[in-house]
């Protein structure tokens, strides 16, 4: 199956903490759905600067990509990292580092995906799933997402 390069590049850039690689790979209508949040290009690179701030460690790893009927495509992702530093981004009072180690269960994300680039992330809303799977397992009461 050939994987769209703009979900090759997101994959990347995610990999490697690379903000400017995972921007790239973006449509201009980006949009990152939560059952409690919705994001767009910015919101997204400011929280995953953030978390890769507060995680130096996250570490990505995947199953390989694959494209649903209705064409998006699915992958499974293990996450997860220790909590060495602050969160900390717009609209979010931030917490200081726990060192709390985080292990997200691996839980499907699903992209919708063209030339232009990435439309629509979606992460399946499984328990403890990212991320508000990070945010409860370093202790905030009321996650943002």
């Amino acid at each position: 199956m050939n994987i769209p390069p703009s979900l090759e590049l997101y994959m990347t850039g995610l990999r490697t903490h690379d903000i400017m690689l995972i921007g790239a790979s973006f449509a201009p209508d980006i949009r990152f759905v939560t059952p409690v949040r919705t994001m767009g290009h910015n919101n997204i690179l400011s929280f995953l600067d953030a978390l890769y701030r507060a995680f130096p460690d996250w570490s990505y790893d995947n199953n390989p990509p694959f494209q649903r009927e209705d064409g998006m495509f699915g992958v499974l992702w293990r996450q997860g990292g220790t909590h060495t530093g602050r969160i900390q981004f717009s609209g979010f009072p931030g917490v200081d580092a726990t060192g709390r180690s985080v292990v997200i269960p691996p839980h499907h994300f699903y992209y919708s995906v063209d030339e232009e680039g990435l439309h629509e992330i979606r992460p399946d809303p499984v328990p403890g799933g990212a991320p508000r799977g990070i945010f409860e397992q370093i202790g905030v009461e009321l996650p943002p997402f």
